[in-house]
Order: C-alpha cells, then sequence, then structure tokens
C-alpha cells in the first residue's frame, strides 16, 4: 500500500509538471523575431498588434501594425472588439508588455496569439532587415555611433544607461543612478539614453532589452548587464 501511495505521488508530480513545461513555452506561441516573421508570412490574414504607447509607435512600427496601448485604460475593450479566431501577432520594445497582453488574450479566448520574444530590441539587434515581410516607418534615428563614441572620449570611467519612460524598473534605478553621478563626479561619467529614440545606436550595440547598463574604460567596454539592477549591484560593476 505504502508503495503504491509513493508511487500515485510521483506520478502526479510528473503529470504537473510536464503540463508546467507545456504552459511556459505557450505551446510555441512565443517566437524569436526571426520566427516571428516567418510565421508571419505563413499567416496572411494575420493582424499584428503594437502593444506600445502611441509616442512609440509613431516614431516606428511593423508594416501594417495597428496600435493598442497596454498601458491604456481602453485596452481591454478595444481588444474584446477583434476577432478571436484571427491569427494575431503581439509586439512591443522588449517583450514585457506584449508577454502581458497576449496572455491575458489566450485567457479571454483568443486561439492564436504569437507573440515576438524580446520584442523590436531583439528584432534590431538579430539584423533582420526591415523590408522584409515586415518595415518601420522612416523617422529620425536618434545619435549615431561617431556621436557616441565622442561621449566615450574621456579619461574617467563611463555609465551607460540605456532606458526607455515606460520602463518601471529603468525609473526605479535613476536616483542611485544619480547618486552614484554625484558621489563618483571626480572619476565617472553616466550617460543616460532612451532606447526608444535611438533605435540605430540599440542595434549597433547589440541593446537588447531595457534597463542595460553598459561600462566602458579607455574607450572600450568591460562590462555589461541587463534588468533591474540595485544599487549594490551597479556598484560592483564598477
Amino acid at each position: 500500500m505504502k508503495a503504491y501511495f509513493i508511487w500515485l505521488v510521483f506520478t502526479l508530480l510528473l503529470f504537473v509538471n510536464a503540463c508546467s513545461t507545456g504552459q511556459s513555452k505557450k505551446d510555441g506561441f512565443e517566437l524569436a523575431p526571426s520566427e516571428f516573421t516567418k510565421k508571419l508570412k505563413e499567416k496572411p490574414t494575420a493582424l499584428v498588434l503594437d502593444v506600445r504607447s502611441p509616442e512609440e509607435f509613431t516614431g516606428g512600427a511593423l508594416q501594417n501594425a495597428i496600435n493598442l496601448d497596454w498601458n491604456g485604460p481602453d485596452f481591454e475593450s478595444a481588444v474584446a472588439k477583434l476577432n478571436k479566431a484571427q491569427p494575431i501577432f503581439v509586439y512591443c520594445l522588449s517583450g514585457g508588455r506584449s508577454a502581458s497582453a497576449a496572455s491575458q488574450m489566450r485567457k479571454s479566448g483568443f486561439k492564436q496569439v504569437y507573440e515576438m520574444e524580446g520584442g523590436l530590441m531583439k528584432w534590431r539587434a538579430a539584423g533582420i532587415p526591415m523590408d522584409n515581410g515586415s518595415s518601420t516607418s522612416a523617422k529620425a534615428k536618434g545619435m549615431q555611433m561617431p556621436e557616441f563614441e565622442a561621449l566615450l572620449n574621456s579619461d574617467k570611467t563611463i555609465l551607460v544607461d540605456f532606458y526607455a519612460d515606460w520602463c518601471g524598473p529603468c525609473k526605479k534605478m535613476k536616483p542611485d543612478l544619480d547618486r552614484i553621478a554625484k558621489e563618483r563626479t571626480s572619476s565617472l561619467t553616466v550617460i543616460r539614453i532612451d532606447a526608444d529614440a535611438n533605435p540605430d545606436l540599440v542595434k549597433q550595440l547589440e541593446v537588447a532589452a531595457v534597463p542595460t547598463i553598459l561600462i566602458f574604460r579607455n574607450q572600450k567596454e568591460t562590462n555589461r548587464k541587463e534588468g533591474f539592477q540595485t544599487r549594490a549591484q551597479m556598484e560592483d560593476l564598477l
């Protein structure tokens, strides 16, 4: 009897783990940028949904995309008007908002919601031609590499913080960055760069998420870290 009980518990654990693994992979609906592009071509009737803010959207979006702001007050009611049987391809800048939007849509009964893993930042970092299936509108490209390299021409250590206005962790890190910059003013320069406004630079430096911190010494990158960093972690990077 005891052996049977142990076998039953073990079997249940295997079943739960298998289900969890399947759910975590989202049944193949979370796609890397290259896979996202390929799958989109296979579904000509699909809807491309940009869940960034209207300001981000006007700065450049995938071809034929419509914009519904995930953080806007009308997102849920606007999405409810969409065809739940239609394939929908969702993206944002770095993947966080599109993942949340896709999850909510699936729970609401949408059958085919594909999300771009890593968002436009990984799309650009992967060097996917924007005219190959999708494209961005022509807008200002922001800071270019020669301008950026000029900022590195210093005897000081340079800390570059790639952020976005909509990014909660970026906002949370800013006060600590300001304090570090003030305390180390003789040896450190902190430069904050808006990833949304500088897509060319983001691509060339292979920045694939926000926030991302890059450390430069003697004009050479010596360290980088993606994601939220506490003050202690930023001090360690330096």
